[in-house]
């Protein structure tokens, strides 16, 4: 069965393909053949901006988390041979101050279905029964539909560069968020000496690239949509992290 002829699904996608295919018009006479592309970098950008309200609640989470840094180190110490008692301890301090854990994954959250709608929209030839004209869009001659992978062992893999130059630049604002994190809450650093704190410290290392590496296996449209979010957040944390109290 073709999801994309689902009466909600069919109708989302189809909204998103006159969406894109308005930003792409509007944005070719001045970008050319990377109209679509920017097109996509538009809309991540726009969905970024609506999201800038639940930003601000994920930097307050983390101010309140490094508030509670000494309390939750003593906790740490007090309880760091029980992982339950510890996360019932945890839990109750958050509780207690306030504090939701989860507020720092909302901006992620809400962006999921939007990705997950980008995704679709450059891998179905068709969309609610018409011929999905997105698919003919191209960056430096890559279809954004077309993932690293299948570039590399095509005739356009002399055009690859383009997906490796936006992985690394991925790389880079993955490990620069990452260092930025730590610096502004200590407390996502694992305490040395406790169980566990050597594995826990080296996921905490690693597990950001895996958005890396996300962006590697998706079509080229959603790698632009990635690799932009993680940008704007890099930004978005630098200038908040500093205004909001």
């Amino acid at each position: 069965m073709d999801i994309t002829t689902l009466p909600v699904v069919g109708d989302l996608l189809r909204a998103g393909v006159d969406l894109l295919t308005a930003l792409t018009a509007a944005l070719s006479p001045v970008a050319g053949g990377a109209a679509a592309a920017l097109a996509v970098v538009a809309l991540t950008l726009g969905v970024r901006i609506v999201l800038v309200p639940l930003a601000v609640l994920q930097v307050r989470a983390e101010r309140d988390r490094r508030r509670l840094a000494p309390q939750l180190a003593a906790l740490r110490r007090r309880h760091g041979a029980d992982a339950r008692r510890l996360q019932e301890a945890v839990q109750r301090l958050y509780t207690s101050e306030r504090v939701s854990p989860l507020a720092g994954c909302l901006p992620v959250l809400a962006q999921a279905p939007v990705l997950s709608l980008v995704y679709a929209l450059f891998t179905h030839a068709s969309v609610a029964g018409a011929a999905n004209a997105l698919l003919d869009a191209t960056l430096v001659g890559i279809p954004l539909g077309h993932t690293l992978l299948v570039a590399l062992a095509s005739p356009l893999w002399s055009h690859a560069w383009v997906v490796l130059v936006l992985l690394v630049v991925m790389a880079v604002v993955v490990e620069a968020s990452r260092r930025a994190t730590v610096h502004w809450n200590p407390t996502a650093e694992p305490v040395a000496g406790t169980p566990g704190a050597g594995p826990a410290a080296a996921l905490a290392r690693w597990a950001p690239f895996a958005s890396v590496v996300l962006a590697a296996v998706v079509p080229l449209a959603a790698t632009l949509y990635v690799v932009t979010s993680a940008a704007w957040t890099l930004g978005e944390r630098a200038v908040l992290r500093r205004i909001v109290r």
